[in-house]
């Protein structure tokens, strides 16, 4: 058995939940905030058997889709921030960060 935790965007939370349930994967949702953005994301758990993983990542895979998004860099730390005139830059989010972990032993009470 494995355990999946997949950090996706929050504008693919949804979606990727619902693609996950239709094809008998249970999920939990925690809400959680990327570091470099500063923005939500959302992290799911999903505990799948060795042989349904790649059929899982697929479905992550298929459901986060990587997009271009504007956003205005931070003022420099130490100058003056009044002459600072932010130039919006181009950056590539959404998809995901999935990582697998072993899971040595299950209990559901």
């Amino acid at each position: 058995m494995k355990l999946l935790l997949a950090v996706v965007q929050d504008k693919d939370a949804n979606r990727l939940v619902e693609a996950l349930a239709d094809e008998n994967f249970q999920s939990t949702k925690l809400s959680s905030t990327g570091g470099f953005l500063k923005e939500g994301n959302t992290t799911l758990i999903v505990g799948v058997n060795d042989d349904r993983v790649d059929p899982a990542l697929e479905i992550i895979k298929k459901n986060c889709s990587q997009r271009d998004q504007m956003v205005a860099p931070i003022s420099p730390m130490g100058g003056n921030a009044d002459s600072y005139i932010p130039k919006p830059v181009k950056i590539e989010v959404g998809g995901a960060t999935v990582f697998v972990l072993p899971v040595d032993s299950f209990f559901q009470f």
